[in-house]
């Protein structure tokens, strides 16, 4: 189970200072939830999506950095959330500092643990919100389903329709995955899943 702090909030310094090296931890409101070690699933399904998704961004050129869980995002004084994966836009890599990235990702994505649900539905979605993060996937192997917010014009993450199970992102310019390749086991070979995204994008 994760640990959410109690009797005191915490400042993004204090997260930095208190959480050592290779422990993932989320800062929400001034509160620090500890995530418990990854189950072998989750671990495969992470992987499986940063080698996609970073072997999309190389082989298109598209500029912009992605980022693996573990690193935080300053989004202010008492918010640093540490996403599974996360894109910065080529532009904003300014925000890359040595220990944390000091501004909110371009797009987010979060994996579902038993631990970490109303955190990654509630909580985070309207953290990434109010800090204008531009898009956020929840990828939720319990229930099998994948859900995706767009930033609207007026600052609200908006639930967009998944359709043909085919889930486009509006900000990593021509990537998509299909929902139901996330809960196949094994997971689909990387280099043919790459190769269909391509031929598409």
């Amino acid at each position: 189970m994760s640990t959410a702090t109690k009797y005191r909030l915490y400042s993004f310094d204090d997260f930095c200072r208190m959480i050592p090296e290779g422990q993932k931890a989320d800062l929400i409101d001034g509160v620090i939830y500890m995530a418990s070690p990854d189950n072998i699933d989750h671990y495969r399904l992470n992987k499986w999506l940063f080698w996609l998704a970073d072997s999309y961004l190389d082989a298109v050129n598209l500029g912009g950095e992605l980022f693996g869980y573990r690193i935080a995002f300053r989004l202010d004084d008492g918010s640093g959330p540490e996403p599974d994966l996360a894109y910065v836009c080529k532009r904003r890599l300014h925000l890359v500092r040595r220990g944390f990235i000091d501004g909110a990702p371009d797009w987010a994505l979060e994996i579902i643990s038993p631990d970490s649900v109303d955190r990654d539905y509630y909580k985070k979605l309207k953290q990434f919100e109010q800090a204008r993060v531009r898009e956020y996937w929840i990828v939720d192997p319990l229930e099998e389903k994948m859900t995706c917010f767009v930033l609207t014009s007026k600052g609200k993450l908006k639930k967009v329709p998944i359709k043909q199970d085919r889930a486009e992102s509006k900000v990593i310019t021509g990537f998509w995955v299909r929902p139901s390749w996330l809960w196949q086991s094994p997971l689909p070979n990387k280099q043919k899943t790459l190769a269909e995204i391509l031929a598409d994008a």
